[in-house]
């Protein structure tokens, strides 16, 4: 059982573990072991998350998030595969976790006097400095 917050659990059921080759350093052993740990959370059929926190976790997951409503995640850090494993369940666990944070509303402001000031100067200094691209004409 995966605790992320008091009122939400990941139970074992729900997470499957499939352990795969991976690429990268290990010399002969990383062509005979499979170090690497792909978890996938079933976030879709989930009865632990309430509607929000699947909402916010598929936009948060990308494209982690499979056409099934699965959270996919894939480690092969380390030449560990017990500790692959763990960093694939921290991982899950923090993607979760940032689920649960309800993002605060933005409040439209209008841009500052000064702001404006300073874009507008900006943007003359820019053209001066591309009106002095042209042809030279001058004393030859």
């Amino acid at each position: 059982m995966l605790r992320i917050t008091d009122d939400i659990t990941i139970e074992d059921w729900e997470l499957t573990e499939q352990f795969i080759r991976a690429s990268g350093p290990g010399g002969q052993n990383v062509n005979k072991v499979s170090t690497a740990v792909e978890l996938r959370f079933e976030a879709g059929r989930s009865p632990n998350l309430p509607g929000p926190v699947k909402a916010r976790l598929k936009r948060l997951a990308g494209r982690r998030w499979t056409k099934e409503g699965a959270v996919v995640i894939q480690v092969d850090e380390t030449r560990s595969q017990a500790r692959n494993r763990e960093i694939a369940r921290q991982r899950l666990a923090e993607l979760v976790e940032q689920a649960t944070h309800k993002p605060k509303r933005r409040i439209p402001t209008r841009p500052t006097l000064g702001s404006k000031k300073r874009r507008l100067a900006g943007k003359k200094q820019r053209g001066e400095v591309k009106a002095l691209r042209g042809k030279v004409t001058g004393e030859e």
